[in-house]
């Protein structure tokens, strides 16, 4: 197993109430980003009481940054995560030392 060099980590403003909205478009997107992303390794589903995280594990920064701009990121996951957002997410992604 490849292990991941970068990290893009989405947070996400989903009320109660949604987030197992939010965890079934977490389920219907991680097999296409596993397979059609550039550089992806890993993809992960954090759930917090205040937010949920997805964590994208990445071969290169420059992947995961690209990924941002992908067809699969904006024109469908965005598109069905919109709904559910209390406000813009916040987006970082690390490298691994």
């Amino acid at each position: 197993m490849t292990k991941s060099k970068a990290y893009l980590e989405i947070t996400l403003n989903v009320a109660a109430e949604n987030r197992s909205s939010a965890g079934l478009v977490y389920t219907k997107y991680k097999q296409p980003f596993l397979d059609k992303a550039k550089g992806a390794l890993s993809k992960e589903l954090l759930i917090r009481d205040q937010d949920v995280q997805v964590l994208h594990g990445f071969d290169t920064e420059q992947n995961a940054s690209d990924y941002l701009k992908s067809e699969l990121f904006s024109a469908d996951i965005v598109k069905d995560l919109s709904p559910l957002l209390k406000s813009d997410p916040e987006m970082r992604i690390y490298s691994v030392a």
